[in-house]
């Protein structure tokens, strides 16, 4: 210990796996991982964490991400979360593996760093993040890779299987969290949490991520009743298109447009970027005042 400082426990190797395959059905079927908290995605907050990793590796849809990340896919695609992780195991190279959820938006990497160095000694299978109520975070937590290999292998069919069947009889430290650390977002009620806490406790990018316009977009959704993850790149470019090479007040209208096209489809955010595609296509067909689609 240097003098009048305690040292941070020794940290040694150890990988990541995300698992971010879920239906979030209680979200509509968004894409969860994709949401943006603070202008970064819940995916990439939960990246940022375990940067520290010797190899992380993702099980789900492949999306774009800002660190480098090894995609599996669980079998079958959306089986649950031991699907997952038994897709994800194999590509595992460390003895101790972080196993998270992709929802947590605050999680940190000094959590992360303790959960691995009290899963380091012998005689436990790993140390699990505990909650205010003393409730296991069992998708916050770092697991001796040889003994979730064992348990995965014992259990036979991974498909729907409960991940507490897989880690249950696991011999855990439990080590008390900052609320924080494991609050999740399983609900729109707790994104806009996140997306306001994200502001008050500093979190978000220094650089230009959480834009004016983006503090206005959920002003508005808040105001409307609208749960929607906006894609605010995809819309800004249809209406650069449509101002180009139609007129300038042909942005506006056509936004106006897509949305009125999107719910009229039933809504949700495949339908809006269908839409969006639709109009930028028919837009960019439009130059020096050429009829639509001539």
């Amino acid at each position: 210990m240097v003098h009048g400082v305690r040292e941070r426990p020794r940290v040694s190797g150890y990988d990541a796996v995300i698992l971010a395959g879920g239906a979030a059905r209680r979200l509509a079927g968004a894409d969860k991982p994709g949401l943006l908290v603070g202008g970064v995605s819940l995916l990439d907050r939960v990246l940022g964490a375990v940067a520290g990793a010797g190899r992380i590796v993702v099980a789900g849809p492949t999306r774009p991400t800002r660190r480098e990340v090894v995609w599996v896919r669980e079998d079958p695609p959306g089986g649950g979360p031991v699907a997952g992780l038994a897709a994800a195991l194999p590509r595992v190279r460390a003895d101790v593996v972080v196993l998270l959820a992709a929802d947590l938006p605050f999680v940190t990497a000094g959590l992360i760093e303790r959960l691995v160095a009290e899963a380091g000694p012998a005689g436990v299978a790993g140390a699990v993040a505990v909650d205010a109520d003393g409730r296991d975070q069992i998708l916050l937590a770092a697991y001796r890779t040889d003994a979730l290999r064992a348990r995965v292998a014992a259990l036979g069919e991974p498909a729907g299987a409960p991940l507490r069947r897989v880690v249950g009889p696991l011999a855990l430290r439990r080590i008390p969290a900052d609320p924080d650390a494991v609050f999740d977002c399983d609900t729109w009620a707790d994104v806009r949490s996140a997306r306001s806490r994200s502001g008050r406790m500093g979190t978000a990018p220094k650089r230009r991520d959480m834009t004016g316009l983006e503090e206005w977009t959920e002003a508005v959704k808040q105001e409307l009743g609208i749960e929607l993850d906006v894609d605010i790149a995809a819309v800004l470019d249809m209406t650069r298109v449509a101002a180009h090479n139609v007129q300038r007040p042909a942005a506006p209208l056509t936004s106006f447009l897509v949305g009125y096209a999107a719910a009229s489809r039933g809504g949700g955010a495949a339908a809006v970027a269908e839409a969006l595609r639709q109009a930028r296509e028919l837009a960019e067909r439009h130059v020096d005042g050429a009829e639509p689609g001539a």
